[in-house]
């Protein structure tokens, strides 16, 4: 199967675009971890693949892999690559877009004037049994003890996807490579989980380092940034608009509170294009 791909990063997060539109695409998980794979490969933090719409008032479905093979419900940074990657290939003409994801909700994307992708990424999930976190009872932060006989206390949410914010004093000096594999299969994540670092800087500013399902720790998260800035305003340590800083540039995060979405603005870049023959 000859494949043409789009490789396109959203703040150093890369990812593998494919038109899903336009050619037929059915990759087994095998074949996915083979594209991921970056040393025989092409390399990606995530595979992102546009298709048509199956649900009323959508305008296409858009599915995210990881290179494990395994699929994620949502990606923020890939959001925004796909609204750019719809654009230039001509697949819509419109600025506003209804993207159907693989757990049936909806992401709301608008391609600003000036290069930028705005995201609606909803309305952040707390209780436990959705996220989903086995919990007795819902709170703003939970105790964790890792499998190492550490003991955090993290804010947990789904932003679409799993996420566990960890606060750290200093995020160049926080153990990302070490704590992140234990807390992504901590036993009470039953799907696993995406773990946050989070540096406050002031009320409008964080620094943030995110080890992802399935992918390990990443230059950028999109729904990570969300989760971040979501679990520092319900601590009372943010404003409700918030610069993200990340290894590779800035997100700009706003949420005004329990009842209203997050909304994401942030850059889309591509790379190059090609075919690969698998």
């Amino acid at each position: 199967m000859n494949l043409k791909f789009t490789k396109m990063h959203g703040l150093g997060n890369d990812f593998v675009v494919l038109d899903g539109v336009s050619q037929p695409i059915d990759l087994s998980s095998e074949q996915i971890q083979m594209l991921g794979n970056r040393h025989t490969g092409i390399g990606f933090d995530q595979l992102l693949i546009i298709a048509p719409a199956t649900l009323p008032d959508h305008d296409f479905t858009y599915l995210v892999y990881n290179p494990d093979g395994s699929q994620a419900e949502n990606c923020g940074n890939g959001s925004r690559c796909m609204v750019s990657f719809i654009q230039a290939r001509g697949l819509s003409n419109n600025n506003e877009f209804a993207l159907q994801l693989s757990n049936g909700s909806t992401l709301h994307c608008r391609a600003e004037a000036d290069g930028n992708v705005t995201v609606d990424m909803g309305r952040p999930v707390f209780e436990p049994a959705k996220i989903p976190f086995i919990a007795d009872l819902q709170a703003v932060t939970y105790p964790l003890e890792l499998a190492n006989g550490e003991k955090l206390d993290m804010s947990v949410l789904s932003m679409g996807n799993p996420h566990a914010v960890l606060l750290v004093p200093d995020i160049e000096l926080a153990p990302v490579a070490q704590w992140g594999p234990l807390i992504e299969n901590h036993p009470a994540f039953p799907r696993r989980v995406n773990a946050g670092f989070m540096q406050v800087l002031n009320a409008g500013t964080i620094r943030l380092r995110v080890f992802e399902r399935g992918a390990g720790e990443t230059l950028a998260c999109g729904t990570g940034a969300c989760a971040a800035v979501v679990a520092g305003i319900r601590q009372g340590l943010l404003n409700n608009n918030v610069e993200v800083q990340l290894p590779c540039g800035s997100l700009q995060i706003n949420w005004q509170g329990e009842d209203s979405p997050v909304l994401k603005t942030g850059p889309a870049a591509t790379v190059f294009e090609g075919k690969i023959d698998i």
